[in-house]
């Protein structure tokens, strides 16, 4: 089937420009309606269309769905900036999910969020702020954060210490390091990992998790992928990890910027949203732990039981869910079994 594409931009509600990248089969109408994918921090849109036989953007237009990928501010085809999830939540995707639910027309519009896309986009779903959304395919991490015990440590008190001196980590200054700071980084990275040749590949599991590697399992990756991983990771604000490390610390999302739209505590109250949540973990995760889901999957079931639910996936990590080899036989489908629900 011949795709394509056209990229649209819309502005945050703080001023800040984001855009979305619309994807539909050529010679189709998108009879089941749109979908919005959410990347994770420091990659990009991109994250869903590795080299792969068959990506999960190809997947969902070849089913049928009117596919929207979001970059927001954390996006690396974005000018770099200090964000966090507070912003993200508020002023990103709330108004990425307006554009797409007006330019499409439709009045009910699904997602499917990752990472530190996943977790701001809950945050933006359980204070209210998108009523346009109606199921929720979440892979890897939403309300609760829990970390591997060397990620825990790391966040916790080598955070302090990095940000005496840099305001950024950058997977890529594995390939180019500009400064003497990133070089010092870049050496740690390579002493300590040994797991493959690939810099940026060593440099993410340095930066995110605490396996070698940490984010997939090399097994799961096609040689192309591995490749092509190089230039698809880049800064990630210490913002970002900052506010992490206090949601680490707490055991769930918590708030930092005090914007009145969103709650302190995202567990203290019943989500204001209807959305059905479909949570997906790769139990071979090693940036975020499975039991992140399980517990988010717990709390969303105890207001409305038997009405979400739970994957946990045995031979996937954390993003080889989206670019492994075999993704399109062993998730793709799950996910598109998710998605279908309500319209069955």
């Amino acid at each position: 089937m011949d795709l394509y594409e056209e990229t649209i931009p819309f502005t945050a509600g703080d001023g800040k420009p984001c855009n979305l990248v619309r994807v539909r089969a050529r010679d189709r109408e998108p009879e089941l309606g749109p979908v919005l994918l959410v990347h994770g921090a420091g990659v990009s849109s991109d994250i869903f269309r590795a080299p792969v036989e068959r990506d999960l953007v190809r997947t969902l237009a070849e089913a049928g769905y009117d596919v929207w990928l979001e970059n927001w501010r954390a996006s690396i085809v974005l000018p770099f900036s200090h964000w966090n999830l507070d912003k993200a939540a508020v002023h990103d995707h709330p108004f990425a999910v307006r554009t797409v639910a007006g330019l499409s027309g439709a009045k009910k519009i699904k997602a499917v969020i990752h990472c530190q896309g996943s977790t701001s986009f809950i945050m933006s779903a359980v204070a209210g702020l998108v009523p346009e959304v109606s199921t929720i395919v979440a892979n890897a991490v939403t309300l609760h954060p829990v970390l591997p015990a060397f990620s825990s440590f790391k966040i916790r008190y080598l955070l302090p210490i990095l940000e005496r001196f840099a305001d950024r980590l950058n997977p890529h200054w594995g390939v180019e390091a500009p400064d003497l700071f990133a070089k010092l980084i870049n050496a740690v990275v390579l002493l300590s990992h040994h797991e493959c040749d690939n810099a940026v590949c060593k440099g993410v599991s340095f930066t995110y998790g605490a396996g070698r590697p940490a984010l997939w399992s090399h097994e799961n990756l096609n040689p192309q992928t591995h490749e092509w991983l190089k230039q698809e990771f880049n800064a990630v604000p210490l913002t970002f990890f900052s506010q992490m490390a206090r949601c680490v610390v707490e055991g769930r999302l918590v708030s930092v910027d005090g914007l009145p739209s969103l709650p302190k505590d995202f567990t203290a109250q019943e989500p204001k949203t209807d959305a059905r949540f479909a949570f997906f973990a790769g139990e071979q995760n090693l940036c975020f732990l499975p039991e992140s889901q399980v517990k988010t999957f717990d709390f969303f079931n105890r207001f409305r039981k038997d009405y979400h639910s739970l994957h946990l996936l045995p031979d996937y990590g954390h993003l080889d869910v989206f670019m492994g080899r075999r993704s399109a036989q062993d998730v793709f489908p799950l996910m598109l079994m998710e998605l279908a629900k309500d319209q069955a």
